[in-house]
Formats: structure tokens, C-alpha cells, sequence
């Protein structure tokens, strides 16, 4: 099931996502300056160009000093100037804003979006069905038996934990109403493959179809092994869906751990009736999680890069990778907003989190910055913690 880290890295990836949007706007909002005060090639009157890109340098200026300090810009003599940088603040904020509301959607929809994957790749077995089906009606249609012999797949057909799957209530309707079937082309040309290249060729899937039928424990391995194998670990399978989906590596333990504990639920006293995994316990809770470190951190970013600032010592802030100063701002806003979660639980969650997606030498950095604002903000009352989150401070 999709768990607090997991989330966390979702929010992080927003985050990035975010400030390298915010970044362009910048880069959008100057360019809007130079349009201003660019020569008109199709004016009559003859046109002071010296003029013009003394107005763009100020104007730039004036823009860069508001955007690094956040101070309203103090007007000058001339109104050309002022009205190119009020146009410039007015279109960066406007876009930042809709960063803001557009990679927190993004975010929330990368995050649901697991649990559509979980849903497809059950219906896997079902496209696996019509690949065998459609291999016999080819060799039925050749005029010269091919060299290979068919195998034998009648007891996979005839697999009892597949037929409780194909028949679940619960997986036929968010089939249809999310459109989670099998039929793309590429990603049936990818199983096709699999089976052809893969499966049919697998000793323990060969040893499976030639035993005697109706054990629903052997059953039940088959398909557990068809998924370990051949979708979760390197294949035609893993590629296209790694191919389809940029998050998969990171998804696919999350998956995969929704998917096998389904096939374990399906035992024999399973019926049709059967609920299946959710996204998490509770995803209403987890969602606001997510939802309110996302947008807190935001919003207290220049607080959060004030304190990593004062705490970097003969280093200056801005050459802190992003990445490593977005994870820092997580962990303060986390320690300051979710009283219940232990100081010690969040670090140890972002140096995890850090060997995994930044530079070899951010999880000491992280570690040492984290430790000292702890102590510091949790002396100063800043930091307080109730209920669970107490226990780490006794």
C-alpha cells in the first residue's frame, strides 16, 4: 500500500516541479521587459535605440531587486519603465499561482494513478488469455503445422484464482468506468512478447501447465510467479511499463505489494464479492498529508530558506542543490506542522529519502542541517510535539 514515503517523494517531486516552473516564469516575465522596449522595425518615426535598452536594463533591474526581495518596487521618472515592471510582477504572479494549484493536481493525480496501475495489471492475466487464444487461431489457420508444437495451456485457462479475478464485481467496474483494460497496442505487443519470448520458454511455468489441474494452491503460485517474473523484474513487460509510465520504478514496489497481497486474499472462500487493496487505510488522511506539507512548505519557504541560510556555515545558500534545500524545507515544515510525528522519524524519512534521489554527500549535509535546527527550534518552543511525536524527545 502506498505509505507516508512514498507520498513524501511525490511532494518533493511536486516541489521541484514547481520551482523549475517558477524559474521559466521568471525567465518569461524578463522576456516580456525586452518585448517592451524592443525597437519597432515597422515605425515610421526613426527611434531612439540607446533610449530603449536603458529603459529594458532598469526595468530588469528594478524586476530582479522585487523578485529577490520581495519589496514593492519604487517607481521612477519614467512611466514606460513602471508599466513594463508592474506588467512583468502582475504576469510572474499570475503564473506562479497557477504553478502553485497546477503541480499539487499533478501530484495528487501521480499519486491515484498507482492505484489505476494496480487495477490494470490485474486485468493482466485476462490479455494473457486472449494472446494463448489468439496464438491457436493462427496455427489453426496454417496450411503447414509449425515445427514448434502448441503448449499445452488448458490448465491455465482453467486456473481457479484467475476465474475469481475475471469474475470480481469490484475490478469488472472500475474496469469499465477508468478504462483499465488491455487493448493498447503497444502494451499487448509488449505481452505478445513476454509470452512468446518469455513465459512459454519459463521451466517453472512449462512444470505448471504440464501437472495434473484443480491443486488451487499451485494455482495461486502461478500467478503470483507470472507477476514476480515477468512483470516486476526485468522483460518486455517491465520496459513497456516503465516506457508508459515515468514513475514506474518508483511505483512498482508499491504495486507489486498491492498485487500479490490480492492474490493472497483470494483464497478459496473468496467469492465475487471480494473487496480489493486500496490506496492506502486511509486515503483520505493521506491525501491531506500530502495536500498540506505540499502547500505549508510553499508557503513558508522564505522562513524555511532564512533558517537553512543562517545554518549553512561558510557556505552561501544558493549553491545548496535545490533538490537538497526542497527536502530541508519538507523536513522543517513537517517538524513544525505534524505534531504527532516524531523530530527523529522525519529526519531519518529525509535522509532516507535523500540517498535515493540526491548527490552521494546530501544525506550528511541533510543530516547535520536537520539535527542542529531540531535541537535549536525544539529549545526555542518553535518546534513542539503532542500525543506519538512526544516520544521521540523523551
Amino acid at each position: 500500500m502506498l505509505n507516508r514515503r512514498s507520498l513524501r517523494i511525490k511532494v518533493m517531486q511536486a516541489l521541484y516541479a514547481y520551482h523549475q516552473a517558477v524559474g521559466s516564469d521568471f525567465l518569461l516575465a524578463n522576456d516580456r521587459i525586452a518585448e517592451e522596449f524592443a525597437p519597432d522595425l515597422t515605425s515610421p518615426e526613426p527611434q531612439d535605440r540607446k533610449m530603449l535598452q536603458g529603459q529594458r536594463k532598469l526595468a530588469e533591474v528594478i524586476f530582479k531587486e522585487w523578485h529577490k526581495t520581495g519589496a514593492a518596487p519604487e517607481k521612477t521618472e519614467d512611466a514606460a519603465v513602471n508599466e513594463a515592471v508592474a506588467d512583468a510582477i502582475s504576469y510572474y504572479e499570475k503564473q506562479v499561482k497557477k504553478e502553485g494549484t497546477f503541480f499539487e493536481g499533478q501530484m495528487l493525480h501521480a499519486a491515484e494513478s498507482i492505484h489505476d496501475q494496480y487495477l490494470h495489471l490485474l486485468n493482466l492475466p485476462t490479455a494473457l488469455l486472449r494472446v494463448m487464444e489468439d496464438e491457436r487461431d493462427r496455427e489453426a489457420r496454417r496450411f503447414t503445422p509449425s515445427k514448434e508444437a502448441l503448449l499445452d495451456t488448458i490448465r491455465f485457462e482453467q486456473n481457479q484464482v484467475l476465474d475469481k479475478l475475471v469474475a470480481n464485481k469490484q475490478l469488472q467496474d472500475l474496469t469499465i468506468r477508468r478504462k483499465l483494460e488491455w487493448n493498447g497496442e503497444q502494451e499487448m505487443e509488449a505481452l505478445r512478447t513476454a509470452w512468446r519470448q518469455e513465459i512459454k520458454q519459463d521451466a517453472d511455468f512449462q512444470a505448471y501447465l504440464a501437472a495434473p489441474g484443480g491443486n488451487y494452491a499451485e494455482d495461486q503460485e502461478a500467478l503470483k510467479h507470472l507477476y514476480k517474473t515477468f512483470v516486476f523484474k526485468e522483460g518486455a513487460l517491465a520496459t513497456q511499463l516503465d516506457e508508459a509510465d515515468l514513475n514506474w520504478e518508483e511505483n512498482r514496489s508499491v504495486v507489486k505489494n498491492l498485487v500479490v497481497k490480492t492474490l493472497k486474499m483470494l483464497d478459496e472462500a473468496a467469492d465475487e464479492n471480494l473487496e480489493l487493496m486500496a490506496l492506502s487505510a486511509n486515503w483520505a488522511e493521506d491525501k491531506e498529508f500530502a495536500q498540506s506539507l505540499y502547500q505549508q512548505t510553499l508557503a513558508d519557504d522564505e522562513r524555511y530558506e532564512k533558517l537553512i541560510a543562517e545554518s549553512v556555515q561558510n557556505w552561501d545558500v544558493e549553491r545548496v542543490a535545490q533538490l537538497d534545500k526542497i527536502v530541508l524545507k519538507m523536513a522543517l515544515c513537517e517538524m513544525h506542522l505534524f505534531r504527532s510525528i516524531p523530530v527523529k522519524v522525519t529526519i531519518n524519512e529525509y535522509i532516507e529519502i535523500s540517498k535515493m534521489y540526491s548527490t552521494p554527500k546530501s544525506k550528511q549535509f541533510i543530516n547535520g542541517i536537520l539535527d542542529k535546527l531540531a535541537q535549536d527550534l525544539t529549545a526555542s518552543g518553535a518546534i513542539r510535539k503532542s500525543g506519538r511525536g512526544l516520544l521521540d524527545n523523551q
